[in-house]
Parts: C-alpha cells; structure tokens; sequence
C-alpha cells in the first residue's frame, strides 16, 4: 500500500546478532547483563549533519530527521543485512556493521553524503571508526536488542565507544569524502507521509542524558531506572504515537522529501503521483473499514504505533516523550538533583508535536520501523542544550 518498492525481504542475518540477548521491558536499558560486546573485527559508521541546529532553527526539521534515517536506510539496503545494529539520532545515525563489508559500507556512506548534499542541502559528515580502535582507547561498544513488539528490535549501546566515535568524528578523524555530485544511494523504503503528532497529554518532551563528571555508572544506571519508573506512569509510558497509529493528509507533508529519497529529477512526479494514488486507495478503504487485497490498513497503523522507536540507549538515554506537565517536572528534578551531583549531563527540549521518519520493507510484512523526534527540533535541539552545558 504504501511503498513503491519494497527492500529485499530475504535479506541474510549476522551470526553475532542473533546471540544479542533481548529484553522487552525497557528498564532493560539499565541492566548491564543485557549487553554484549561488538566482536574486534567490526567497525562503527557514524553520520550527522554539521549545524544542525541552524538548519533547524530554519525550519529545515524534516529534512534533517530525514537526513539522519537515510544514513540507515542506505547502509542497511546496501549490505542487505536488516537485522545490523543502528541507532537513529535525529540529526544523524550510527550503524554498526562486520568489517569485511567495509567497502560496500564505505561507498554507501559517500553515496548518502552526496545525496543529503544535492537534495536536502545540507552537509552529513561521516566516519568509519574500527571497534579495535576504541578498545585500545580504554572503551567499549557492547549492544543489547529491545523488543518493542513482536517482530522488531531495535540495538542499545553502551560502553562509552560509541559517544568516543562519534567526537573522532567531529574531530575530523576516520572520515568519509562524500561521492561526486549526483550519486545516488539506495533509499529504497524510506518515507516520511505520516502528520506530525500532536501532545495528547501536555508537551512532546526530547531528553537526552548522559553520564556526568563523577563517572558513577551506577547512580546513573539508577538515574534512568527512576527516569523510566516516571514516565510509566503515563499512558504507553509516555509513548507519542496514539495507540490506533497516526493520521496522515493530502498532501504528506513528506512527499517531496520522499520522492527526492526514491526517484531522480525527471521522474519524481510520477513518484509523488503513485504515492498519492496509493493513499488515497488506503484512505477509502479505511473509511470503508476493508483490506485492500490482503493489506489491513487499519492494522498497519496499529503496528506503526507499537514499532516506533521513541526511547532508547546510546551511551546515554534518549528519548521523546508526550507527558503532562507533572511529570515533567518530577523528571525535571530528578535531571538536575543528578547532573548536580555529577551523576549526569542532560538536554531537554519542549515542543507542540512530534515527527515520524519510517523505514518499511513491505506494508505486508510487520517488521517496519519508525523513529520518532520532536517535531521543533528534538534531539538535536536537546543536544545543543547539553553541548552549551558541557562547554560552559
């Protein structure tokens, strides 16, 4: 129903993945028996988008969510391995991934950096960073799988090695030249045609906290305990998406974005022209309350709200919320009791709604993921809060 072309369904799986454990409680994150660590001879592909802010600041906010997914999107569809571990960072992404796919992942990161560049107008820095690196710097890179629902999982990281990536990173180091001009990765299923969420139950709340001065990784595993055990309280835990899906309208505010992701000038309207055909065939149907063959559209929104990816853990917690006003600033102050302390670093940024970015194989099979942001800036409005914190 919703996508042009679906990705290669039968894509392989990694031997390494499948040994992850899993856990399908989300206070999981803090249990460091859940995490095992990423094999020598992998390596980590990180990518962000350099004045991020400013951009959003511009109102360039979908542009730069969209940037962050079609740094998995492309890694992903060009190794054909869907199961990798990732993290979507609003503004950017990480993928971690074997090193002897380093040339396939290599040539699709410049590939995504080129795109991003002639098509949202933005520069996406990018960097390939060995996991024997890291560990020789005293770090780790250890994964965990969370099970949001039946058929999804998405990767928590921890060990301090990502966060270590990702300033080499910045610095300069391990990078990735963009390819020339007009190459094109392979965005195959990346969509972003869903309106923008509205709070239900005060403020849509983007949070990002990460260890603090002390280094006391135990009064921070205690800090996102508490943190979690706050926002459960809230409906879905504070989940943003509506448990029946959320709404879309015509046009998407997304249609140009994804055709720009799915199909080259020249071609884009007959892309935008199939996009809306298909919607309006689910809108009916919806309305009719039938399947359209043997899609349920009604079940595929259902599963949008339980696969979204609006919570998570990178070195750090993540996450984007819709609390009432309460809760927020019990959160608040546990936040501040801990950074004063030194337990913690935060960023927080309130707005009205939030954003959805997919990435969906097929509408018929259940495995679609869906990452959420704020939808004034998120995450990485809230890491500009924690950077001005962290330079002062």
């Amino acid at each position: 129903m919703w996508y042009l072309i679906g990705m290669d369904t039968s894509a392989k799986t990694d031997p390494f993945v499948d040994t992850l454990p899993v856990f399908t409680e989300f206070e999981g994150v803090a249990d460091v028996g859940n995490y095992r660590p990423l094999p020598d001879d992998w390596a980590l592909a990180t990518a962000d988008i350099v004045a991020s802010t400013d951009a959003v600041s511009a109102g360039g906010y979908k542009a730069v969510n969209m940037a962050g997914a079609s740094v998995i999107s492309a890694l992903l569809n060009a190794l054909g391995q869907r199961d990798l571990p990732f993290v979507f960072g609003g503004d950017g992404a990480m993928v971690a991934f074997p090193a002897s796919q380093l040339e396939i992942t290599r040539n699709a990161l410049a590939a995504v950096q080129a795109w991003v560049a002639d098509e949202l107008n933005l520069t996406l820095r990018a960097a390939i960073v060995p996991v024997s690196d890291i560990r020789a710097h005293g770090l780790d890179v250890r994964v965990a799988r969370f099970q949001p629902s039946e058929e999804v999982f998405y990767a928590m990281f921890a060990g301090g090695g990502s966060s270590w990536a990702e300033a080499e990173m910045k610095a300069g180091r391990y990078r990735i030249d963009p390819a020339p001009a007009g190459t094109r990765p392979d965005l195959t299923g990346l969509s972003c045609r869903w309106d923008p969420i509205e709070a239900r139950h005060g403020e849509i709340v983007s949070i990002i906290a990460i260890p603090g001065a002390s280094r006391d990784m135990q009064a921070f595993q205690t800090l996102v305990s508490d943190i979690i055990a706050l926002t459960g309280g809230e409906e879905r835990g504070g989940h943003p998406v509506p448990v029946e899906g959320p709404e879309f309208s015509f046009p998407p505010p997304g249609l140009d974005l994804e055709a720009r992701a799915i199909a080259p000038v020249g071609k884009r309207w007959l892309a935008k022209l199939w996009v809306v055909f298909l919607m309006t065939l689910t809108t009916v149907a919806i309305k009719l309350g039938r399947k359209v063959g043997t899609f349920d559209p009604d079940l595929y929104k259902r599963q949008v709200a339980s696969n979204s990816d609006f919570r998570k853990f990178d070195d750090g917690l993540k996450m984007t919320i819709d609390v009432d006003r309460d809760v927020l600033q019990r959160i608040e102050d546990r936040l501040k009791q801990a950074e004063k302390a030194g337990v913690c670093s935060y960023g927080l940024h309130r707005q009205k709604s939030a954003l959805m970015t997919c990435i969906v194989a097929s509408p018929l099979q259940r495995d679609h993921v869906h990452f959420v942001d704020g939808a004034a800036g998120g995450y990485a409005m809230a890491a500009a809060g924690l950077k001005a914190k962290l330079a002062g």
